[in-house]
């Protein structure tokens, strides 16, 4: 059986994990989901909807990100891997 898929997570694990570091970073810059969603043009439902169940359009997502200074962060999102050594190349990693 294939390990990496044992280790998976699943959709709405990834989509926590996403609401709660935009979630973190919002309380960080000490703005109000009431000023996010003024700041980023997303319905203050929409965030609170994002928050607490994890669900938003990727349109949505992404104007938040750039009102909060995080679409730079997308650049890397799939970025291709750089190997260093024949051993990363051969292990993967």
């Amino acid at each position: 059986m294939n390990n990496l898929f044992l280790n998976q997570k699943t959709p709405n694990e990834i989509a926590k994990s996403l609401a709660d570091r935009i979630k973190e970073h919002r309380k960080m810059l000490k703005i109000s989901q009431e000023v996010l969603a003024q700041k980023s043009g997303v319905s203050l439902g929409s965030i609170k909807r994002f928050e607490t169940k994890y669900e938003i359009s990727l349109q949505s997502f992404i104007k938040i990100a750039i009102a909060l200074d995080l679409d730079n962060d997308f650049e890397s999102l799939f970025a291709a891997k750089t190997y260093t050594t024949i051993d990363e190349i051969i292990k993967g990693k």
